[in-house]
């Protein structure tokens, strides 16, 4: 069974035992996460969709850790003109491990 989930703005296609790195939750480590916005539900060859959401369908999960990942660097220049900016960011994410899927 599959869900598509959204959560942070972004939707996922999960199933149970996934793990998953979604923007940064602000549950504790080891806390129950529910997610309520179900978009779709694929079991087999029956697919359910909602408008917009599944109603009644909820996906569970454990959210395993939370950190920051790899720095990436923004670099702006204007060549010729002496305008060089660098700037560093290091996006929030939080570690979560799918269990079970409600339909």
């Amino acid at each position: 069974m599959k869900a598509i989930i959204v959560t942070g703005g972004k939707q996922f296609t999960v199933s149970e035992g996934d793990i998953i790195y979604i923007e940064k939750l602000p549950d504790e480590e080891g806390a129950g996460v529910t997610f309520d916005t179900v978009l779709a539900i694929i079991d087999g060859d029956s697919i359910t969709t909602g408008t917009p959401a599944v109603s009644g369908a909820k996906v569970a999960g454990k959210l395993l850790k939370t950190g920051r990942a790899k720095k990436v660097i923004v670099y702006k220049m204007h060549p010729k003109k002496g305008y060089r900016r660098k700037q560093g960011h290091r996006q929030s994410y939080s570690k979560v491990q799918i269990e079970t899927i409600t339909p």
